[in-house]
């Protein structure tokens, strides 16, 4: 199975793309952010129309996030917990062949000193921990994918020095992106390319940073123990960037081997 997440930014400018590279056979699930349109907007005849279902939480012009499968969609949840009056669309999940994959788009959090943007930012991963926890404790493997707004480390960003103030860098950023990954994930791209430099999922439209490789990598893929077990390989699909009126993003998979058959109990 292969799991892919992809920040489309704005499905409406971007359908044609997102049908054709799935059309081409790259990923079997697809997580989308920055659909920017309403649940009811959302083009989910034509990615029927090649096979694949669609679980979509929307919002007018901003934010939203859809989860795209060609093996089905079960249990569908739409909304992170913990937050009933949190009405930004910002995850989805479902299970797609016993595997439950949560599609988000956390927060940016910029500019990194205002009173309400950043705080957010924070409790929201904080209740993604909580939630993330939960997921783990039920058993089943656990796919977390998606925008992230989080550069792990300095090998992930082209110039650290040029974020070290911004929310996707501050050190309380990344302090609550370990502790995620503390309870028992796993980076899929890390695991597969420890030491890879320049690997970059988004690269801002201002200043030619595309064409002058100025990227960081904030798209991830985390993984439950049941689910890291199964990964044989992850990488990040940089062709779609650079298309003629390409997201600022592009798409980053990883592949999960078969479950393994259960053991049989002794007689």
């Amino acid at each position: 199975m292969r799991i892919a997440t992809w920040n489309v930014n704005s499905i409406k400018m971007r359908s044609n793309a997102v049908r054709d590279w799935l059309a081409a056979g790259h990923a079997d699930v697809l997580c989308l952010q920055e659909i920017k349109c309403e649940t009811e907007a959302f083009p989910v005849d034509e990615f029927r129309e090649i096979g694949f279902e669609a679980a979509v939480v929307g919002q007018k012009s901003y934010n939203g996030v859809a989860l795209l499968s060609r093996l089905g969609l079960e249990s569908v949840r739409n909304g992170l917990p913990g937050d009933d009056e949190d009405n930004q669309a910002r995850y989805v999940e479902a299970v797609v062949q016993g595997v439950r994959v949560g599609c988000l788009y956390l927060p940016n959090g910029n500019p990194a000193d205002d009173p309400v943007k950043y705080p957010y930012k924070l409790d929201w991963m904080r209740r993604l921990r909580e939630h993330a926890r939960q997921l783990i404790e039920a058993g089943a493997p656990v796919v977390l994918a998606g925008d992230y707004n989080v550069i792990p480390a300095p090998a992930d960003c082209w110039d650290e020095a040029e974020w070290v103030e911004d929310a996707l860098y501050r050190l309380p950023t990344r302090q609550a992106f370990r502790r995620l990954l503390n309870i028992g994930f796993t980076d899929a791209f890390r695991a597969i390319h420890p030491n890879a430099a320049g690997a970059y999922s988004f690269w801002d439209y201002q200043k030619g940073r595309w064409h002058r490789g100025e990227g960081i990598r904030i798209d991830h893929l985390l993984l439950s123990p049941s689910a890291a077990d199964r990964l044989t390989d992850s990488g990040i699909d940089r062709e779609p960037r650079g298309r003629e009126k390409a997201s600022d993003h592009t798409p980053v998979w990883c592949d999960l081997a078969d479950a393994p058959p259960r053991p049989l109990l002794a007689s």
